[in-house]
């Protein structure tokens, strides 16, 4: 999931993949609970889009994780907990899932059935979508074919048995398939509702129907404050105790510390100046998560285009221990690679540390010269002249000013910055409008492929189209003939991340933590350390001291 150069997150230990670390441990009474139920939150960046086909990033995908809800969702200790599915079963061969739903009810009274499963896979998979998050599905009978317009989407491998039971058919087994059907790509969709609004389906609030826990209200598409409201028909109303949560954009550090301090917001991410400060508070809580933030260096066409010498130029000539421990400063941590350290272990055997490729990450500005030197040769060039390209917010700028700082000391080169909207950023991302761009990737399950699978050749996320053979291969063996044997899948996935280090295909900048302060009157509030980070389902507000 693509994230916000805002978001602070980090590397999350085996021990709690996917754990929910709630935030505060007494239980809510009728007696401790406020008069008011209602939370104040921030955003860094707006909702680009609430349609689940097309949501990429974690700030839709965090709106959508608490308005919807799929077969499944994910509960501590990195177990999936029932969702519109009370009940699964997988056959022993592990190709067949089936799904017994619960009655539960849209948000505007109508029946969550299997048709509405079935509709919302088949909207998501077809090409005229143009889903980023298709290729999820790639496990799932027909995918292929069906994607790529060759097949009817009635032919993928899903179908509705009567009105509460979801029959699905898998091509291969995949073990992780519990976790995927969880994300908003598999989420149900209302055909009566997406006909009804046409283009307009899911461009608004009021343009869309919800089955979670809450419902989105004040969106009007471009706004830069919404609220989730409470649900009465979700299934598990009853558990809810919040009313409402108002979320606002806050772009300014400082314009945030003070809404908190004057208790106008309920939380606050912290800066590396604030968590200096504030790190011993009561409130702090430091979030960790599995994420890595990374340049994408454009070769669909010019300087970088099979030229690996500019490539490893622009990595070796960025100190990115001096930007993490004195920019950041907010307990980011080094990254080792794509993969981020503690999100897959092998025995006591840490995936950063097995696929680890030291020149990938290294700082050595001396042969980062000597390799800028060849790549201008390679190029016919005596300079060159980049933009770098990354979010409007505080540690967007922070990190192309360093960044460019860095660069300019290669001879003959010159980086102009260019700090845009988030949503912005990701529309010119995926068009290749770009020469370096700031990218960030969270983890959407427990597994290396959540981010080894984004750079193969054809990867709709493959944003500067880097492209690698044996590379796509160990993927696709990873995925397909070495998918059940254990020891054969984990060597496939550790030669592909050393091959992208080898070849320097993105340049890593490090692992983020985010250092929040959260107010002692919530409670109940669930942190997932990998795709969507916050389920408010059940927090609730007590009574101040």
């Amino acid at each position: 999931m693509k994230l916000s150069s805002a978001v602070k997150l980090g590397a999350v230990s085996a021990a709690s993949l996917l754990l929910l670390a709630a935030c505060g441990s007494k239980s809510s009474s009728s007696k401790n609970l406020a008069d008011d139920q209602t939370l104040n939150w921030v955003e860094t960046s707006n909702i680009p889009t609430m349609d689940p086909s097309k949501s990429t990033d974690i700030v839709s995908g965090g709106a959508l994780n608490n308005v919807d809800e799929g077969l499944l969702r994910i509960g501590q200790n990195s177990k999936v907990r029932p969702g519109i599915a009370k009940s699964y079963s997988i056959s022993k061969d592990g190709k067949t899932w089936t799904f017994n739903l619960r009655h539960a009810k849209w948000s505007n009274g109508d029946p969550v059935t299997a048709q509405d499963f079935v509709y919302g896979w088949q909207r998501t998979v077809k090409p005229s979508t143009a889903s980023q998050y298709a290729y999820l599905y790639d496990h799932v009978k027909n995918y292929a074919a069906v994607n790529k317009g060759k097949m009817s989407p009635s032919k993928l491998g899903i179908k509705a048995d009567g009105k509460y039971k979801v029959v699905v058919s898998l091509s291969r087994p995949q073990s992780y398939f519990k976790y995927i059907v969880g994300a908003p790509a598999f989420f149900p969709q209302s055909q009566k509702i997406v006909d009804k609004y046409g283009s307009k389906y899911a461009s608004n609030s009021k343009h869309a129907i919800y089955d979670g826990p809450f419902k989105l209200a004040g969106w009007t598409g471009t706004n830069n404050s919404w609220e989730l409201v409470k649900n009465k028909n979700y299934w598990d109303a009853k558990a809810t105790k919040l009313k409402a949560v108002k979320f606002q954009v806050i772009k300014d550090q400082g314009t945030w510390l003070s809404q908190y301090q004057s208790g106008k917001v309920d939380e606050l991410i912290t800066d590396g100046t604030q968590y200096k400060q504030l790190k011993n508070s009561k409130d702090m809580h430091l979030r960790n998560s599995a994420s890595t933030f990374y340049l994408e260096l454009n070769q669909r066409k010019g300087f970088f285009k099979n030229n690996v010498n500019a490539r490893k130029a622009i990595s070796l000539a960025i100190n990115k221990k001096q930007f993490v421990s004195d920019v950041l400063a907010d307990g980011s941590k080094n990254a080792k690679g794509l993969i981020p350290t503690g999100l897959v272990k092998k025995g006591s055997t840490d995936f950063a540390d097995a696929a680890y490729v030291k020149s990938g990450t290294e700082y050595n500005l001396a042969q980062a010269k000597s390799d800028w030197k060849k790549a201008l040769k390679q190029a016919g060039k005596s300079s060159e002249s980049l933009t770098l390209l990354s979010d409007d917010t505080p540690a967007g700028k922070k990190t192309t000013e360093f960044i460019q700082s860095q660069l300019t000391k290669l001879p003959g080169l010159k980086v102009t910055t260019e700090n845009v909207p988030f949503n912005v950023r990701l529309s010119r991302s995926q068009k290749g409008q770009f020469d370096i761009v700031v990218s960030g990737w969270i983890a959407d399950f427990p597994d290396a492929i959540s981010f080894s699978s984004l750079f193969t050749s054809n990867n709709s996320y493959n944003n500067g189209q880097w492209k690698n053979a044996t590379y796509d291969t160990d993927i696709k063996n990873a995925e397909g003939k070495d998918a059940n044997n254990a020891d054969a899948r984990w060597n496939d996935l550790v030669g592909a991340e050393k091959i992208l280090m080898e070849q320097q295909g993105i340049v890593p900048l490090y692992q983020q933590s985010q250092a929040q302060l959260l107010k002692s009157k919530v409670h109940g509030i669930q942190y997932f350390p990998t795709g969507a980070q916050w389920d408010f389902s059940h927090a609730y507000i007590s009574n101040s001291k």
